[in-house]
């Protein structure tokens, strides 16, 4: 491995990019050249704009972020959409990696892509063990399919190619669009612009009793950077909390509520779809090589993210 090492990260200008970019340069980081790419820069569904933005930069890692990405509602009405740009982006970026040489490439997975009907909780042997929920098989596959073209480039070419499965990611420049943004930059978004008019209803999708695994975007950074250089293995790692940490929506948005300060009431709206009930993954593996990483509390991330959002939702993405 040479000594000196350019790091392109696709999605580089996304929540997950946001975090590494900030933690990277509040670091000294000695040898080390971090690219971040936005969808400006390239089209990763073409692979010639693909293979030139690799040429251009000439990576020896790369952290694979770019996606299609979207929230429940989303998902459900362009399954078809979901999976083709995802399987394009996933094999282009894989694709140009080894024909430039790349050393090693993470990719980013997510839990939604295991099994609706499992055993629980879910680790990393299970992610082929059925079909995913129905709500978003168009996404799921299409990451799916990145673990097996991992093995498949390792099995052929002997590339290192692994992939990371993180559980709910929220923080600091999220996507906050109501239709497009997952469960709590949304809810972030609602809620403030109930609290910007003096309102006093907050409305939440759903029942608010599914369950979930959040994890910060600046712990999520983190574990990027440690699995980039320590871990060596092609099978997937999951990047979770804790099952002890998992909350409900209905939690959630007490969270929120209260990082706004906000002492109006909560409505949970039953005509709208819950999607999957829980989705409780086991971060066991990750715990077998960082025991004693500390996560940091939830309503500490919430409040910072609900922070950061009141300084800058004119900005951000919504």
């Amino acid at each position: 491995m040479s000594s000196s090492k350019i790091i392109l990260v696709t999605g580089g200008t996304g929540l997950v990019g946001k975090a590494i970019e900030e933690l990277v340069t509040s670091q000294k980081r000695e040898n080390e050249k971090w690219i971040f790419l936005s969808s400006k820069d390239a089209n990763l569904c073409d692979f010639k704009a693909t293979k030139e933005i690799f040429v251009k930069h000439g990576p020896t890692h790369v952290i694979h972020l770019a996606a299609k990405v979207g929230g429940l509602f989303d998902n459900m009405s362009n399954n078809l959409d979901f999976l083709r740009d995802n399987l394009h982006i996933n094999d282009n970026v894989l694709q140009a990696s080894y024909e430039t040489g790349v050393e090693k490439v993470v990719s980013c997975l997510s839990t939604c892509i295991f099994p609706d009907k499992t055993s629980y909780p879910i680790d990393e042997s299970m992610v082929h063990n059925g079909p995913p929920h129905n709500s978003n098989f168009g996404y799921s596959y299409a990451k799916r399919m990145i673990d097996v073209m991992n093995k498949a480039y390792n099995q052929q070419y002997g590339c290192q190619y692994t992939s990371v499965i993180p559980c709910n990611v929220f923080g600091p420049y999220d996507n906050y669009n109501l239709k497009s943004g997952h469960v709590i930059p949304a809810l972030i978004r609602k809620c403030h612009e109930v609290v910007s008019v003096g309102g006093n209803q907050f409305t939440v999708f759903g029942s608010g009793k599914p369950l979930r695994q959040f994890i910060y975007s600046k712990d999520l950074a983190k574990l990027f950077v440690w699995v980039l250089f320590e871990y060596n293995e092609i099978e997937p790692i999951v990047l979770s909390v804790d099952e002890t940490s998992e909350v409900s929506i209905k939690q959630l948005a007490e969270e929120i509520t209260k990082a706004f300060n906000y002492k109006g009431e909560i409505v949970f709206d039953i005509t709208k779809a819950d999607g999957q009930y829980k989705k409780t993954a086991s971060n066991a593996k990750l715990r077998k090589y960082l025991p004693n990483f500390e996560f940091t509390p939830f309503s500490t991330a919430i409040k910072e993210s609900v922070d950061w959002y009141i300084k800058n939702h004119l900005s951000a993405r919504n």
